[in-house]
Parts: C-alpha cells; structure tokens; sequence
C-alpha cells in the first residue's frame, strides 16, 4: 500500500512548447502525459491532483494549445498535452495540434513514466477518443483511462457506464480505468499511487 502525501509541496510551469522548435526540458525523473477531448476536464483535474490553480480553466472547448511543462516537487513533470476533438477548431489549428503530438510522442515517449487519457465518463467512447487509443495502441502505449466527471452520474448511470468502458475498452488493451472527480476528489489518491508505483518515495 502506498502513502499518498497530505499535498505537493511545490508545482511550477517550467516550459511552454507552443512550436516545433522549441526545445523540451531536462528529463529529471520522469514525466506523466495527460491527454483528452477538449472540455473533459483535464485542467480541473489536474488542479485537484496538486492542489493549487496551475492550469487555467475554461468555459471555451480547445484553449489548451500548447504543451505545458509543470514541475512537481523538483522531481518530476505533469505534462499538459492539448486538447483535441474539437469542432470548432480551424482544420489548420487541428493539424498543428497533430504535429506538436506527433513530436512530443516521438522524442518524449522515452521518458514518460504512465500515460493518462480522459474520457468523459457521461458520453460514450467518441470518435476522436478511438483515433487517439488506435495511435497509442500503434505507439506501443498502455494508457490509464481517467472517467472525469464521474460525479455527475447517479448510481444506476454510474454502473452502466463503468461496465460499458471496462467492455469497450478491452479491445485496446486497457488494464486500468479510473473514475475520478476533481469536484469531490474521487480517484485522485488511486491516480497518485499509479504514480508512485513509477517513483521511488
């Protein structure tokens, strides 16, 4: 069993990468890619991981259009990837969106410790979500699934959608499924002990 510590003592944004030029940080120990739809929740989440307001939150789908660099306790990076799936994105921004992935795959893959995509709990597995596991699955990537919002379904909801992912899912060789909130915090000590499974604490 693990222990989760009461909170992170320090986060910072260390590195911005909004170009295909632009360099990555130093390794360190490690970095944990979270990635998902636009508005699935992805930055409340990760506030609620930490603790403190780090990544902006919008009520606008597809602000996210940068890689963020957040340095956890001087010892490893959250790694905020863009958003994606969102219609009203222009096709050139989508295809921008592609290319800093593509490269973030390519040269940083090596040194991400577990990836996390979020889905919406609410929705069934959408199109852009498949195209995403089918490229991890080419990739050679495990991701844990985070079900976000998962506080806004009641039990009978709740149940049906959790057996409807844990079926679908199978097929890409998902293992882990995490039903998380970063309203009422559900998950998130399930999420932290993924990562220390990765960290020597």
């Amino acid at each position: 069993m693990k222990i989760i510590p009461k909170k992170v003592e320090k986060v910072e944004l260390v590195k911005v990468i909004a170009t295909l030029n632009d360099k990555f940080p130093h390794p360190l120990n490690g970095e944990y890619a979270f990635v998902g739809r636009s508005n699935v929740g992805k930055s409340s989440l990760l506030n609620a991981l930490v603790g403190k307001k780090v990544a902006f939150v919008s009520k606008n789908p597809g602000k996210t259009s940068t890689i963020n660099y957040f340095l956890i306790d001087n010892r490893f990076y959250f790694v905020d990837l863009p958003g994606y799936g969102y219609a009203k994105t222009s096709k050139k921004d989508r295809e921008l969106w592609r290319k800093v992935i593509e490269r973030y795959f390519s040269e940083r893959s090596w040194n991400m410790k577990v990836m996390f995509s979020l889905i919406d709990s609410r929705h069934e597995l959408m199109e852009s979500d498949e195209q995403l596991l089918e490229w991890t699955q080419i990739l050679g990537v495990k991701p844990v699934v985070l079900l976000t919002k998962i506080d806004k379904l009641n039990s009978s909801e709740r149940l049906k959608q959790i057996k409807y992912f844990e079926n679908i899912l199978k097929s890409y060789g998902i293992e882990r499924i995490i039903p998380c909130s970063s309203l009422t915090k559900e998950g998130l000590d399930e999420v932290w002990n993924v990562i220390f499974e990765t960290q020597n604490y």
